[in-house]
């Protein structure tokens, strides 16, 4: 064998044997870890088949199977390639599963996904996948492997039963069965090595390590895990739905204070400034394909150009996820209503602190020309409000909404500020939020629940965690309980899950709830 031959067998053996321990390694990393899934990754997708692959995303049997092949795929691959053992369908296997993650996320597309993969066009999975294709194309005995041992074997077998006339048997280019042996065979011991550093490392043969096997470090072009820490594995179920008018509409609503970039965190006056670096349009985008896939299908948020766009960028993606419009009515003035209406809300209300105002310097008719207008642009209408004086007025004045908005919350956490009497914008019936010094949005609960026990409109709860004073379970079962139809709960993407976990749960135990549901 001449010398150049040599050396490119020795490349090429080496290269299939690094992409082979890539792909065992990816794939044992994964089957380790019981919080990872590759839901993560296909709630990236923004290319070809996005569609196929966010169907995958909330079907549950389908998201299972798919988690399955790619572990299981990773390691059986890796494994044949790297002892050399059916070489050209693990190669060929291994270049279109490759290539499906090319697709489901090419580097020309942005990602919030931080990677030092990508140039543009090419990434390693496209690297990767061209080497299989090259070495795919070479003959099954060509690199040193168990498949050409196996081959050799047999070329000695059949030509001791059936001699040359020559005496040239097919073994003459092999340099004799001892190299042939360690040549073919010297994998082996490599294999276990790598593995026995891997396991130590990874505390799978060590206790105090034992930790680390809850992580998986493999975030590269194989890898579906891409750093996040949420599963859909752990998801018990879809979150129920109602309806709003003719609109199937989950109980559990995502809202848009966290995502707009509004926080109120009380004194912390950087909170407000760290969500708007940490709330990007793809992570936006990121937190509504998990919430699709949880059931959710309702977004709270207001009407801008920043929730415009965002909607749009994620629709176009083939997101389901639908717009509830908060709107900025101003008199006669309704281009923020009709904003949102161009811009594919199905449905609008009017922000809580513009009817809390309109009520209170008694401009009813300004409340009733917004909701009326929105109703006339064949969308369901509604108005959110935090004193319960905005629905009693909507009632009393006959102004017909498809759903009313209102903050409910009991008042027994530490931060409440006691309301004060002196405050010269609270009336005597203790019924005004702007009295709470932004730690109250409900200052009376039960004149909340009192109201809407006899009333029959729609009902969303919001503001239910006092901005997060409130632990979840608790807050949810308070409104639930306390007659609401649905609740909408601002989220970090790492909380939907959770969130997701209980509002069902606490929906299918036996609620105290007296109101019926209107929804």
């Amino acid at each position: 064998m001449k010398t150049g031959n040599k050396i490119t067998i020795w490349t090429l053996t080496i290269l299939r044997i690094v992409i082979g321990w890539h792909f065992i390694y990816e794939g044992i990393s994964k089957l380790f870890n019981p919080y990872w899934s590759s839901a993560s990754y296909l709630m990236e997708s923004k290319w070809l088949l996005s569609g196929f692959f966010h169907w995958i995303l909330g079907n549950d049997t389908a998201l299972r199977i798919v988690d399955f092949i790619n572990i299981w795929g990773l390691i059986i691959i890796g494994l044949f390639l790297f002892i050399g053992l059916f070489t050209r369908i693990a190669c060929i296997s291994g270049a279109l599963l490759l290539l499906l993650y090319y697709m489901a996320n090419p580097p020309f597309m942005y990602s919030s996904v931080p990677s030092t993969s990508h140039f543009y066009i090419i990434n390693y999975n496209l690297i990767e996948a061209a080497v299989l294709i090259v070495i795919a194309s070479l003959p099954g005995d060509y690199l040193w492997s168990i498949q050409r041992l196996i081959m050799y074997f047999h070329s000695v077998r059949k030509e001791k039963r059936f001699p040359s006339v020559e005496n040239h048997s097919a073994s003459g280019n092999f340099d004799g069965k001892r190299r042939e042996m360690i040549k073919n065979l010297a994998v082996v011991p490599v294999f276990g090595a790598v593995f026995f550093g891997m396991a130590r490392k990874r505390g799978w043969i060590s206790f105090e390590e034992e930790n680390l096997s809850r992580e998986t470090e493999a975030v590269s072009g194989a890898s579906l895990l891409l750093g996040k820490n949420y599963s859909l594995k752990e998801l018990h179920g879809k979150v129920p739905a109602g309806k709003l008018g003719n609109i199937p509409m989950s109980r559990l609503m995502i809202g848009g204070n966290l995502i707009s970039g509004f926080a109120h965190a009380r004194d912390l006056i950087y909170v407000s400034t760290w969500l708007k670096k940490y709330f990007t349009d793809e992570k936006v985008i990121e937190t509504l394909w998990l919430c699709e896939a949880c059931g959710i299908n309702t977004a709270i948020f207001r009407c801008d150009e920043n929730t415009i766009r965002i909607m749009e960028k994620y629709w176009s993606r083939g997101g389901k996820v639908q717009w509830l419009a908060q709107t900025y009515p101003r008199g006669e003035d309704m281009k923020n209503i009709k904003l949102a209406v161009d811009h594919g809300a199905v449905g609008a209300f009017v922000q809580g602190g513009i009817a809390d105002q309109v009520v209170q310097e008694n401009r009813i008719d300004d409340l009733a020309r917004a909701i009326e207008f929105i109703r006339g642009q064949g969308i369901i209408a509604g108005t959110a409000a935090h004193s319960v004086t905005v629905p009693e007025a909507c009632v009393q004045n006959g102004i017909k909404a498809d759903f009313f908005m209102k903050t409910y919350h009991h008042n027994n956490y530490w931060s409440a500020t006691p309301v004060d009497p002196a405050d010269p914008y609270l009336p005597k019936d203790g019924k005004d939020h702007n009295s709470a010094h932004d730690n109250i949005w409900c200052v009376s609960d039960k004149a909340t629940s009192d109201f809407f026990m006899n009333n029959s409109t729609p009902w969303i709860a919001y503001k239910i965690l006092a901005a997060g004073a409130i632990k979840p379970e608790e807050g949810l079962r308070f409104a639930f309980e306390g007659g609401a139809d649905f609740v909408c709960v601002g989220m970090f993407d790492f909380q939907i899950i959770e969130d997701a976990n209980l509002t069902t749960a606490i929906l299918g135990s036996d609620l105290k709830r007296d109101r019926k549901w209107y929804a």
